[in-house]
């Protein structure tokens, strides 16, 4: 992680970690409703990953998905480009979805007391600092999956329904993928239930 901070970011954290943050004004907030939405967002996330029309087995593959770079299935069949497109789009509605719900944890957070203010503050900056190395290499799992589908095309001869298992494998990455986007989203939903 020290490779990932420079001296500035340090001084931020340290700044977050060693100072008495006032708390922001504003009511508290029902740890349940917080709770609520975050399962809203995920849940809506998680649906539409699993109802890719691209990623779908079958015949469903490639069909228009509000005209959504959508590929024929002859195209699919032969061409990553549909599906790096469609991982982008899911990293984008992910961005979309979960960075707003976590600024709003941390404003809820801030609202409760000095310590809760100060962690939203740490989040804050950690958000800020990792963030960014943390978008630079997701950004790279396209190319991954792009070697993984490669390979699986190159084998199709010996293995009928590739595209179905590739499809599987890349729901799975977007699921995990998922998973470590929402870490900082329930440690602070945690920490928001610990005060309520």
């Amino acid at each position: 992680m020290s490779q990932w901070l420079g001296w500035t970011d340090a001084i931020s954290l340290s700044a977050a970690l060693n100072g008495a943050a006032a708390p922001l004004h504003g009511s508290s907030a029902c740890a349940s409703a917080e709770e609520g939405e975050c399962t809203r967002v995920r849940s809506a996330l998680v649906k539409a990953i699993a109802q890719d029309n691209i990623l779908a087995p079958g015949k469903e593959r490639g069909r228009p998905q509000a005209r959504v770079h959508a590929a024929a299935p002859a195209e699919a069949a032969t061409d990553f480009a549909p599906y790096r497109l469609r991982y982008q789009a899911r990293q984008q509605a992910m961005d979309a979805g979960i960075d707003p719900l976590r600024e709003r944890l941390r404003a809820r957070l801030a609202a409760q007391s000095p310590a809760m203010a100060r962690l939203a503050a740490v989040d804050a900056v950690m958000e800020r600092v990792l963030g960014e190395q943390e978008r630079r290499l997701l950004a790279g799992v396209p190319a991954l999956l792009e070697k993984r589908f490669e390979r699986m095309r190159q084998s199709a001869d010996q293995a009928a329904g590739w595209q179905d298992a590739f499809g599987r494998d890349m729901q799975g990455v977007l699921l995990a993928e998922l998973d470590i986007r929402f870490q900082p989203v329930e440690g602070l939903l945690d920490a928001l239930r610990k005060k309520s």
